[in-house]
């Protein structure tokens, strides 16, 4: 995808003097005290405005935090943590800016944080008015927070259509990159895991899958669903009969290109949903009428391994047991190893995904961690995301 990059814009000497303004995705969890307590976000983020700094800009950067009331500022929904946790990290202050949006006080050399985004009137519903106030206090936009690329509001969508320059940070554009290699132009054979307790929430995205993947690995209560579709007795398991025809769908679809649904020949089973529940390994076949699947057997396990070390890209979506349970984390940790061991180039999002792979120790060894969990998804389901339309767009000219 053809979009400007802020990278460009430097090496053409087009930064130094210039007011840039970029939006971030700075909205890092919070304790109760209001204290971060994991601040990935914020790291990621810094590249691009010391990027900007370094190149002679003066730098605003603004991101929205929580889901404030338009309008309403709340102590809990300011931006001051933020602020503070990055000049530690930058080793400067970093002031932060309220009423920004009529007028910004920032030289070269300066960095500001523009309070939470979201608390200006029209900024969900891409205002306008508000994204021309927005662009009149820049030379140029970078979008960088791909977290929130998937929604067009005013400060990711129409500042970008009304700034003088629009370009792509750093972040996103790599995001870019790894979504291309994975899906536009993937290196054969692409397997793709989609695993998660709902088939319903990602039907549109194992439709979309089937008719591009040779591999599609199933986990979670997908697969029970997909077991029962497979004519399979899956107990109590959590699973979503109704959905039984669709799976029955995705199953044929890649039957007929060749390709395959690898249905589990074993499973991890237990009576009771629980961290100390007895796990018994049984064949696919065995499952008894009380026993609830939560995890896959170690013979599926090895053969998805196999499948997985044999790919040329791997796109990862989701934990295929309950892998924050000990005796049911062995199938997850078996993928998420072989994921790390393949040649293939991998490209993984997901907050549940994220988690198993931090569990794992494994971030060196995935190609591409996606820092986005919608916008993810929504890449995987096929749609143009709105930020890398408009994006596109403005580099059309």
């Amino acid at each position: 995808m053809n979009v400007l990059r802020l990278q460009d814009l430097i090496a053409a000497g087009k930064i130094a003097g210039q007011r840039v303004f970029i939006r971030a995705d700075l909205n890092v969890p919070q304790d109760d005290a209001g204290n971060i307590t994991e601040d990935t976000r914020i790291r990621a983020s810094i590249p691009c405005i010391e990027m900007a700094l370094n190149a002679g800009a003066a730098v605003m950067v603004t991101s929205h935090l929580g889901r404030p009331t338009e309008g309403e500022f709340k102590p809990e929904d300011s931006l001051a943590p933020v602020a503070k946790r990055m000049g530690e990290l930058m080793g400067r202050e970093i002031p932060v800016v309220a009423n920004w949006v009529d007028g910004v006080d920032v030289a070269p050399g300066q960095l500001v944080m523009l309070e939470n985004c979201r608390l200006n009137k029209g900024e969900k519903k891409n205002n306008a008015e508000l994204a021309q106030k927005m662009a009149a206090l820049c030379d140029v936009f970078v979008h960088d927070a791909f977290g929130t690329a998937h929604r067009a509001e005013a400060s990711t969508y129409g500042i970008a259509q009304y700034a003088k320059v629009a370009c792509a940070g750093p972040l996103l554009a790599a995001e870019i990159d790894a979504i291309s290699k994975a899906l536009a132009n993937p290196k054969r054979p692409l397997v793709a895991i989609v695993a998660g307790s709902k088939v319903s929430t990602k039907l549109t995205i194992l439709k979309a899958l089937s008719a591009n993947v040779d591999g599609l690995i199933v986990g979670g209560g997908i697969a029970n669903t997909f077991m029962l579709a497979a004519g399979l007795k899956i107990g109590k398991s959590l699973a979503e009969p109704d959905l039984v025809a669709e799976a029955v769908a995705v199953i044929e679809a890649m039957k007929a290109r060749g390709a395959a649904v690898p249905i589990p020949v074993d499973v991890v089973c237990a009576k009771t949903f629980s961290p100390t529940a007895e796990a018994t390994v049984k064949a696919a076949t065995d499952v008894a009428e009380d026993d609830l699947i939560l995890d896959i057997g170690p013979q599926t396990a090895a053969i998805l391994a196999a499948q997985l070390k044999a790919a040329g890209t791997i796109v990862w979506n989701g934990p295929v047991g309950v892998f924050e349970f000990e005796a049911f984390s062995h199938g997850t940790e078996t993928v998420a190893r072989a994921v790390a061991e393949s040649a293939a180039f991998s490209i993984a999002g997901g907050g549940d995904t994220l988690a198993a792979i931090a569990k794992y120790g494994i971030e060196k060894d995935v190609g591409y961690i996606s820092t986005g969990g919608g916008a993810f998804l929504e890449v995987l389901e096929g749609k143009t995301l709105p930020a890398f339309e408009i994006l596109a767009k403005r580099a059309a000219g």
